[in-house]
């Protein structure tokens, strides 16, 4: 688990919540029922509207990367494509068909896949780019749910506020109706910049980091590749890879 993510969830709401404490605010006048439905439930429905079905599923799929985000072994990558490099210098490209069948990557295995079967150095770029640029675009768009959430949540939030003082102006005869209405205004608001500036757009730069992370592995995966087929000698392999280590 990524622990840092679970100390910025906790650090960011408890520094609102302990600030409004420290200010003499009592922790129930954060907690608004018809504020809440308003802010979440609108922020859902605009999300959902403008996202397609495909990128939906996938961004749900994509929500657990936050807490247990994908780990790229650089190190342990660099190793394989060595490995593969002094195989085929051995015996031949057709000598990685046995390790391209036991290849769990299904990326790295198209890519050996391509090499036993003497595909173009080019044509072997162009497919596994292709395949790089299609997955990172289709993560992207995923993101794009939760980045457009944190747009939406300050402007729901503000139409939350605006229905609550609606309600103070039908009331304003009625001292005891007034309190409500302006609670709603007021804790609608906060409840979409909170959750827009704490935790949507947060979630959306985490992912576009591990997005960003998945990139430069399959990155490396195709220069090894391209560099086998070129027959470099799997030292100098090693060496120029090693340059995607952090």
């Amino acid at each position: 688990m990524d622990m840092l993510s679970v100390i910025g969830v906790i650090l960011g709401f408890a520094a609102l919540l302990g600030g409004n404490f420290l200010e003499g605010g009592q922790w129930s006048s954060l907690v608004n029922g018809p504020a809440a439905i308003i802010v979440i439930g609108g922020t859902l429905g605009a999300a959902i509207l403008q996202t397609p079905k495909n990128g939906l599923k996938r961004a749900l799929s994509l929500f657990s990367w936050i807490y247990k985000p994908p780990r790229q072994q650089f190190k342990t990558a660099i190793k394989r494509v060595v490995n593969w490099a002094i195989t085929a210098r051995r015996d031949g490209l057709l000598g990685l068909e046995g390790i391209s069948d036991k290849e769990h990557d299904l990326f790295a295995r198209k890519g050996l896949q391509l090499l036993v079967d003497g595909s173009e150095r080019d044509v072997i770029r162009h497919v596994l780019e292709t395949d790089l640029l299609i997955a990172e675009q289709r993560d992207q768009e995923a993101v794009q749910f939760y980045e457009s959430m944190g747009g939406y949540a300050p402007t729901i939030g503000i139409i939350g506020a605006v229905i609550g003082l609606i309600h103070v102006m039908q009331h304003l005869a009625d001292p005891a109706e007034l309190g409500p209405g302006i609670a709603v205004a007021f804790v609608a608001t906060i409840y979409g910049v909170a959750l827009a500036n704490l935790l949507l757009l947060p979630i959306a730069n985490k992912l576009r980091s591990c997005i960003r992370e998945q990139s430069q592995y399959r990155e490396l995966i195709i220069e090894g590749i391209l560099a086998i087929a070129d027959g470099e000698n799997p030292k100098s392999i090693e060496m120029k890879l090693s340059g995607y280590l952090h």
